[in-house]
């Protein structure tokens, strides 16, 4: 029997850095609306070199990386951007959600975190949210941004700003969360929805 291979992550790495190069080189280009011919000439490069290099099948030497920033008129750092941009994801297995306090926590309303940004200036954080026959109405909350609501089950009817919105599973609502909001009537419980919050970070946040 073959022994067992452990996947090359390193070559994977080395592979999604060629690819990131050679996107932010055609990128810039196309900007500068020139051929590959005419960039390859510029920055003393077979047409052939260069199409790999675009193609992420070649790794480029720092000579090369160096004369292509000449001729693109942009600094060598540019082409590795997009490989260090910070790429957020969250994985939350069924019943997993970490449940956080919340204002709405002491009336009894059960959020579960299943995610939230980070390093961003745009705060988006879903929650599971669950209201059970110990749940309060409180349709005053507010707080900054936007929010989305999705019923999952059960029903409700859900205040906004004066007007109320009779809400079962499928429905949905999106709104601007600084006006006065919440369940105001529990009509079948249990009662399970998803709510996206989201904001802009102020700076000293």
């Amino acid at each position: 029997m073959d022994d067992e291979q452990t996947p090359d992550t390193t070559h994977d790495n080395d592979n999604r850095l060629e690819l990131s190069i050679g996107r932010q080189v055609r990128q810039f280009r196309r900007k500068l609306d020139m051929t590959v011919n005419e960039l390859a000439k510029l920055a003393g490069l077979s047409s052939g070199m260069l199409s790999k290099i675009e193609n992420g099948l070649t790794s480029p030497s720092l000579a090369t990386l160096q004369s292509l920033s000449t001729a693109l008129r942009v600094p060598v750092t540019s082409f590795f951007r997009k490989f260090e941009e910070q790429r957020d994801v969250t994985l939350v297995k069924s019943g997993a959600g970490l449940n956080i306090e919340r204002r709405g926590t002491r009336a009894g309303h059960i959020y579960q975190l299943l995610g939230h940004t980070l390093g961003r200036a745009l705060s988006v954080e879903p929650y599971m949210i669950t209201l059970t026959e110990e749940s309060e109405v409180f349709p005053l909350f507010q707080h900054e941004g936007v929010e989305f609501i999705y019923v999952l089950e059960g029903r409700m009817d859900y205040h906004h700003n004066g007007s109320t919105y009779p809400l079962g599973p499928g429905d949905s609502l999106f709104f601007d969360s600084d006006a006065a909001h919440g369940p105001e009537n529990l009509i079948e419980l249990p009662i399970r929805f998803l709510s996206v919050m989201a904001h802009v970070r102020s700076e000293d946040q």
